[in-house]
């Protein structure tokens, strides 16, 4: 497994970021990114500190732990900007929280990620075909969650991305020790979006893909 979206308690997460990496490597996770969120009142703290808890545990251990964001809940307008200071600021991966079913999230917003070229959207709800056209062009990957809420769209995001060939990636969205799954409980995720095995290998091969991206850096 590489999961590229979860939180430690510097947002509202339950655990410290060593512990949330080092349950993940007793399941047998690859690498996982710690995707806090943020806005312009906390970026330039949480960053620095994840960072740093990140080298200290790429040092160690044998899991790669990557240091990343989820904008959140902004204004549209703000997310590209926002997310350009987040990689100032050396955030490997930026997540926009899309505008899931589930929470009250402005409008447009899944657009103007898609626009500004962050690295994943995470559970973008009802996405429009227009906007997984244009996250094919801007090499956004789409996320399918097995968050509890969020997942309810999965469906529709699957079905979308399939037929227009957008990329999807499959993460977790953990916030607490039972959020973390095993590869087997992720393949039931993407078949019960109605993905297929294929398509869930293809899932598997992109978080690799954005892994090798991040380590030639």
């Amino acid at each position: 497994m590489i999961d590229l979206h979860t939180h430690s308690l510097f947002s509202d997460g339950e655990l410290l970021p060593s512990e949330l990496v080092r349950r993940a490597e007793m399941i047998g996770y690859q690498a996982v990114a710690i995707t806090d969120h943020a806005d312009s009142s906390n970026l330039d703290w949480i960053l620095p500190r994840i960072i740093r808890v990140c080298e200290d545990l790429n040092r160690r251990w044998q899991i790669r732990a990557i240091p990343g964001i989820e904008l959140t809940h902004l204004p549209p307008e703000l997310i590209a900007p926002l997310a350009a200071e987040a990689r100032a600021l050396g955030a490997k991966v930026v997540v926009v929280h899309g505008e899931t079913l589930v929470e009250p999230v402005a409008p447009g917003t899944n657009r103007q990620a898609i626009e500004a070229g962050v690295d994943i959207l995470a559970h973008p709800g009802l996405i429009s075909e227009e906007e997984v056209i244009r996250a094919k062009e801007k090499g956004v990957f789409l996320e399918i969650t097995s968050r509890k809420g969020h997942s309810l769209a999965n469906g529709n995001v699957a079905r979308l991305g399939q037929r227009f060939g957008a990329s999807m990636v499959l993460n977790t969205d953990s916030h607490a020790p039972g959020d973390l799954i095993s590869e087997e409980m992720a393949l039931r995720v993407a078949l019960g979006a109605g993905l297929g095995r294929n398509d869930f290998e293809r899932m598997l091969r992109n978080s690799r893909e954005i892994l090798s991206r991040l380590s030639a850096k």
